[in-house]
């Protein structure tokens, strides 16, 4: 044996004590899993409709039973935005006792999705509710008075959304609801009227029937007492208006969805021996959708019942979502501008001048068109 031999045999003694490459290491069964996205396919969940939104719990009236259930959104939907109309798949406990919670696994695709910004430039979406089909624009024929501009931005964002648009005046008795339909006489747009004795309870039923309708408009304009006329259960709290600034006090903090059911005839013949002024105080509804006729089709709407949902009074209704080539489509009464707006630069159009030719009722429309364009122009390009 070599000198060299003999040397490698006594290094390898020296650190044999060190060697641990002998030693059995038992891996981990959950450290060496391997990584996978595919997540259970919930066969098994049921349908149900978000009715309310609360600080990362869900509301649910659950499709198949009408039960109303708590419930948690699933892990793998942390990124995912629900909001009150969505319909949603949903396993767990679904009794609807107290201390239960279901869980969101699954949110199905949205037909319609209401959105809208802090302002016209920024870019930053608010998704109001989703698969709504009605936006019933609620404004106050006085206290506050009626924002023209408003309406026309509610119109434009209905129309952008795929949802018709229906103007609701409330507080008649206190004012004339004449500015408002001169202001939409050349649009082809339902306008009601309510007042203190006799409210458009019956109308916004009709409107709400087979429907998933949304109210919308300043505080103070009378949202979720007309809701209450028609969902009497719903008991959503009101407020007042502030004398000095005009302005309504904020009641109403987050969305609420309610069913609502025809009358029966029944109710009809109770509801006939009642004093004028508590129109709707025999509707059926409201709370877990009782007494509803439900399928497998997520959410039962059809024509004997539909949801109406309250949202709390905003400040403005900014359009930073909408293309500037899609506003047009919400003034079809100033068509015969369109060829001049579209060919002038925004920076030089002047509404006065536009308005030069046109009757005096189309006045503040062509204002409330300049100034949509104008702002959409500003807004950052990204």
């Amino acid at each position: 044996m070599a000198w060299s031999d003999q040397s490698d045999v006594d290094e390898r003694g020296l650190w044999d004590d060190y060697d641990e490459s002998d030693v059995r290491v038992r891996p981990s069964p959950k450290a060496n899993r391997p990584r996978s996205k595919r997540r259970p396919a919930h066969h098994d969940a049921q349908q149900a409709f978000v009715i309310a939104v609360d600080r990362g719990r869900y509301q649910l009236e659950v499709a198949s039973t009408g039960q109303a259930v708590t419930a948690a959104r699933a892990r793998e939907l942390r990124r995912k935005q629900i909001v009150v109309g969505d319909r949603v798949a949903v396993v767990g406990d679904l009794s609807g006792d107290d201390g239960t919670l279901g869980r969101i696994v699954r949110v199905e695709p949205r037909t319609t999705v209401l959105r809208r910004s802090a302002d016209d430039i920024d870019s930053v979406e608010r998704v109001v509710v989703a698969n709504a089909d009605r936006l019933i624009i609620v404004v106050a024929a006085a206290q506050p008075d009626p924002s023209l501009g408003f309406i026309d931005r509610c119109i434009v964002a209905a129309l952008d959304a795929g949802i018709i648009p229906i103007v609701a005046v409330t507080k008649t008795d206190l004012a004339s609801a004449a500015p408002v339909h001169e202001h939409l006489a050349g649009l082809d747009i339902e306008v009601l009227e309510s007042r203190a004795d006799r409210f458009a309870s019956d109308a916004v039923l009709d409107v709400a029937l087979g429907h998933i309708a949304v109210l919308i408009g300043h505080s103070g304009v009378g949202k979720s007492t007309l809701l209450n006329a028609v969902v009497p259960a719903a008991d959503r709290a009101t407020g007042h208006v502030n004398a000095v600034t005009g302005r309504g006090r904020h009641t109403s903090s987050s969305a609420l969805a309610c069913r609502v059911e025809a009358i029966s005839a029944d109710a009809a013949v109770a509801d006939s021996g009642d004093a004028a002024g508590s129109s709707g105080s025999g509707r059926e509804g409201g709370s877990a959708g009782a007494n509803a006729s439900h399928d497998d089709n997520h959410v039962a709407v059809d024509a004997q019942h539909g949801w109406l949902i309250d949202t709390p009074g905003v400040r403005s209704f900014g359009l930073g979502h909408v293309q500037a080539d899609r506003v047009f489509q919400a003034f079809p009464d100033l068509e015969s501008l369109v060829p001049i707006v579209t060919q002038t630069p925004i920076g030089q159009l002047d509404a006065d001048e536009l308005a030069a030719g046109l009757p005096a009722e189309l006045h503040q429309r062509v204002h409330s068109l300049v100034r949509v364009l104008r702002n959409l122009h500003d807004r950052p390009k990204y």
